[in-house]
C-alpha cells in the first residue's frame, strides 16, 4: 500500500506575488523619489543660475547708471573746456588785434615810398583802406609792391587814381596837380616768424 503526499503551493505563490508587488511598489516609490530629487536638483540649479544672472543684471544696471553719470560729468567738462578755449581764443584775438594797429602804422611808415602822402586810413577788421596823394602813378605801383612783400600787410587793390589840384595851392598854382589814389589791402592776422629786411623799401622814385 503506497502513501502519496500532497503539497499545497497556493500560499507560496501568493507570497511570491505579494513579494513581487511589494518589490514593484518599492521600485516605483524609489523611481518617484529619484525623479522628484532630479527635478528638485534641476530646479535648484536653474534657480541658482537665475539668481546669479539677476545679480549680474543688477550689477550691470548699477554700473550703467554710474557710467551715465560719468558721461554726463565728461560732457560738462568738455563744455567747460570749450568755454575756456573760446575765452582763450578771444583773449588771443584781443591781444593780436591790440598789436595790429601798431604793426599797421609801423608798416605804413616802412613801406610808404617817398613822394606819397596819406590823407586818411580806415580799418575794418582785417580790411584797410588808405587815401593819399602821389607825385606819380609809379610811386603808387611801388607802394603796392612794398605791401605785397610786407610781413604784416598783403593783397593790395588799387580802387582808383585821379589827377587833382595839389592840396593847399591857391588859384595862381591851380595847374599843379597830384595823383589822388584810393588803395585797399589786408592785415595779416598770423604773426610772421621773422620779418624780412628789405633794402630800398622806400625807393622807386619816378
Amino acid at each position: 500500500m503506497s502513501t502519496s503526499v500532497r503539497i499545497n503551493l497556493l500560499p507560496h505563490r501568493a507570497q511570491k506575488r505579494q513579494a513581487r508587488k511589494r518589490q514593484f511598489v518599492s521600485l516605483a516609490v524609489l523611481l518617484a523619489i529619484a525623479a522628484v530629487a532630479v527635478v528638485g536638483l534641476v530646479h535648484l540649479v536653474l534657480a541658482t543660475q537665475i539668481d546669479r544672472q539677476n545679480a549680474r543684471n543688477k550689477l550691470l544696471k548699477t554700473e550703467i547708471v554710474k557710467l551715465d553719470d560719468q558721461i554726463k560729468e565728461i560732457d560738462k567738462l568738455r563744455d567747460q573746456i570749450q568755454q575756456v578755449l573760446a575765452r582763450k581764443q578771444v583773449v588771443e584775438n584781443l591781444q593780436s588785434n591790440r598789436n595790429e594797429a601798431v604793426h599797421l602804422l609801423d608798416q605804413m611808415v616802412r613801406q610808404l615810398p617817398d613822394g606819397i602822402y596819406l590823407k586818411s586810413i580806415r580799418e575794418n577788421g582785417t580790411k584797410v583802406q588808405i587815401i593819399g596823394y602821389a607825385q606819380s602813378n609809379a610811386r603808387v605801383s611801388t607802394l603796392m609792391r612794398n605791401i605785397e612783400s610786407s610781413p604784416w600787410i598783403t593783397k593790395p587793390d588799387l580802387v582808383q587814381t585821379q589827377l587833382v589840384p595839389m592840396p593847399g595851392t591857391n588859384n595862381r598854382n591851380a595847374d599843379q596837380k597830384v595823383n589822388e589814389f584810393t588803395l585797399n589791402f589786408e592785415v595779416k592776422r598770423e604773426s610772421p616768424a621773422a620779418p624780412p629786411v628789405r633794402a630800398g623799401a622806400k625807393g622807386g622814385k619816378a
